[in-house]
């Protein structure tokens, strides 16, 4: 069964999802859940939200420099992943305090697969969305085109 990013609402919309979803980083296993949060919105492939819990001890520290800020989800931070003495920076992203209708993201938080060594959703490796922004995880059954690569910011 395929998903359109195109049927994906907008304003944005947070669901549970009990899919495995699993981060690797210098060949280390540093998330591994089957409770995270998938947030869906158009022409944008998801993106999980994993929880904090589930995401290995020291392997998150606070990146330097300035946030971001999102219409729908509020205020971001951004976070460097650690793993075998590499480090990869503002590799994630988080909301401490976000807007209310997307509170279930408190204490979770978001990896670009783009700079990850791996990402999998229920054992597949998913590919990166286009462009240097957006975090979105692209398994075989989202169908785009998505936003994100040359051309598409307007969309």
């Amino acid at each position: 069964m395929s998903e359109s990013v195109w049927d994906y609402p907008r304003p944005p919309r947070a669901e549970p999802s009990a899919r495995r979803v699993r981060v690797v980083f210098a060949g280390v296993l540093i998330a591994d859940t089957s409770s995270s949060i998938r947030v869906l919105e158009t022409s944008h492939p998801p993106v999980f939200y994993i929880p904090l819990t589930d995401v290995e001890p020291g392997a998150l520290e606070p990146s330097p420099g300035r946030g971001s800020f999102c219409e729908w989800k509020g205020a971001a931070h951004y976070l460097d992943v650690l793993a075998a003495g590499r480090r990869a920076e503002r590799a994630a992203w988080g909301y401490a305090d976000p807007s209310p209708a997307f509170a279930s993201l408190r204490g979770t938080v978001a990896f670009y697969p783009s700079l990850m060594d791996e990402c999998t959703v229920d054992g597949e490796p998913v590919q990166a969305q286009p462009g240097d922004f957006y975090g979105g995880w692209i398994t075989s059954e989202i169908v785009g085109p998505f936003k994100g690569g040359p051309g598409t910011h307007g969309w």
